[in-house]
């Protein structure tokens, strides 16, 4: 069966596991994932992850980061903005802020997949994956 939102699907995984309370997720690897999973790990959203090869197929595993027990959720939410049926672009005078700075915004530009904070700086804008908070 193939997914027609793959990304989706992705932030519905992590979703399901942070509020499941599992210490990992394994999600379908592909190279915008990998990249999507970096910035989680580098904005401290999630402990790590490690690509996992299963024959054919490729998985990321990724390790939820909670805090000082398992009620204390670092991920509060994460949303997908732009869909395959809407996809939304912004300029690099529209570039959202989620929750007033505290939350992250994913952007896919032409300078790769970043936040939205490393967009101000580079002065760019792009298609918005999705809300991270």
């Amino acid at each position: 069966m193939s997914i027609s939102d793959p990304i989706a699907d992705m932030l519905t995984r992590i979703r399901n596991a942070n509020a499941a309370k599992h210490d990992t997720v394994d999600v379908p690897a592909s190279k915008m994932k990998i990249s999507i999973a970096d910035i989680l790990v580098n904005e401290g959203y999630i402990e790590k992850y490690d690509l996992v090869d299963e024959g054919a197929f490729k998985n990321i595993h990724i390790t939820l980061k909670y805090g000082a027990d398992k009620n204390e959720k670092i991920i509060t939410g994460m949303k997908r903005i732009s869909k395959p049926g809407l996809r939304v672009y912004v300029n690099k005078d529209e570039l959202p802020k989620v929750l007033g700075g505290l939350g992250i915004a994913i952007l896919s530009t032409n300078q790769g997949v970043i936040t939205d904070k490393e967009a101000r700086k580079l002065h760019v804008g792009g298609e918005v994956l999705a809300f991270v908070w």
